[in-house]
């Protein structure tokens, strides 16, 4: 398939590093408003520009488009290429209101087009893994789920110097403002549904508890928050984020029989381990942990970062979907899903509070690998 690209910031390069696991996919041009930064980015990758944003979506070849614009123009940006006939791959989250997201799924229904949202960790190694075992009914049945996602204190962190590969800034300004659920929460929350249904609703609470963190801000947006998912399997969730708590990204399933852990799931191949109860009657013993194989082939990606994950495989299984005629596997309906998720846990949370779900997805499907 024949891809464009718009947004030629931070996380572009992440793409384009892994973009050559997918030989399927033709990276046809590249745009950015800024355009000494498209420029810089265009030299660095050796890939072509285009010099508008209409240019690109006037170009009859280009068949998806992946935007990895900032998050406020995802909405305007996604309208743009969905209107203009192009599948697209969008930066999480798909937009910044449910309503915003809820309008461009309904556009790609109602055009016969996809539109679908990263992360597309869910597709990697170990979320695969994790998926099977728990169909296999490794650890029995299901019963509560811890997973984190702190950060550290970013804040605290020299992230001013920080810039990608071909010399993008990290867009800090953008980062605080977002909000660290809405920026990070997704790594995980897109794990959850596939693996336990819909979420009902959610409780819990969220807040900026550090207003200052070295940069003028025009909006405070939430910090911390913890909430409890209900699934509409049964299953509990607790989902911690924050830009305070050491660096956490761990994820634990506990079971009847057992618990079922990986220590990052920001990483593809991250190990997972086993440990089953023993002597419950009498105490809470564990056995020893074991290794649960990972399946597929796993990768070492060669990019800098704090993570190891296929950033195009998404944009793959989209093209796909498309070429043999089913469903994607992260389906509009799921992204939609997932970006209600993270909006009501940073949004309707502040202050306390419960939330009652209105999205729905039909069930996923694993990879065929696994």
């Amino acid at each position: 398939m024949k891809i464009a690209l718009v947004g030629c910031g931070f996380v572009a390069d992440y793409y384009l590093k892994t973009l050559p696991e997918h030989p399927e996919l033709t990276l046809l041009g590249v745009y950015d408003r800024n355009q000494a930064r498209a420029r810089t980015f265009s030299a660095y990758h050796k890939v072509p520009t285009y010099p508008s944003l209409q240019a690109l979506l006037a170009d009859r070849e280009v068949e998806m488009v992946l935007n990895l614009t900032n998050p406020r123009s995802h909405y305007e940006v996604s309208r743009a290429c969905l209107e203009a006939g192009k599948h697209v791959y969008s930066e999480k989250p798909l937009a910044m209101t449910l309503s915003e997201a809820r309008e461009l799924v309904e556009i790609a229904e109602r055009r016969g087009l996809l539109i679908i949202s990263a992360p597309c960790s869910l597709l990697g190694e170990t979320a695969q893994t994790i998926w099977k075992a728990i169909r296999k009914q490794v650890i029995g049945s299901v019963r509560l789920v811890y997973a984190e996602m702190d950060e550290g204190m970013v804040f605290k962190m020299p992230y001013k110097k920080w810039i990608s590969a071909s010399g993008a800034p990290w867009p800090y300004k953008d980062e605080f403002e977002i909000g660290t659920t809405l920026e990070h929460a997704g790594y995980v929350a897109t794990w959850l549904p596939a693996f336990f249904g819909p979420v009902q609703s959610i409780a819990g609470f969220s807040a900026c508890l550090v207003p200052d963190k070295g940069t003028p801000l025009d909006v405070l947006a939430p910090d911390y928050a913890s909430a409890s998912l209900h699934f509409a399997s049964g299953v509990v969730a607790r989902l911690t984020c924050s830009l305070l708590a050491p660096h956490d990204h761990s994820l634990r399933i506990i079971g009847d029989k057992g618990v079922m852990y990986t220590d990052d799931t920001w990483y593809y191949t991250s190990p997972v381990y086993v440990r089953r109860w023993f002597n419950l009657r009498r105490r809470h013993l564990e056995w020893p942990r074991r290794t649960y194989p990972l399946v597929g082939k796993g990768t070492r990606y060669k990019y800098r970062g704090t993570q190891q994950m296929d950033f195009a495989r998404g944009p793959a299984e989209l093209a796909a979907a498309v070429r043999e005629g089913r469903p994607a596997r992260l389906s509009p309906r799921y992204s939609l899903h997932v970006n209600e998720l993270v909006l009501a846990v940073q949004n309707e949370l502040q202050g306390g509070a419960t939330y009652k779900m209105t999205t729905t997805f039909d069930p996923l499907e694993p990879m065929p690998w696994a």
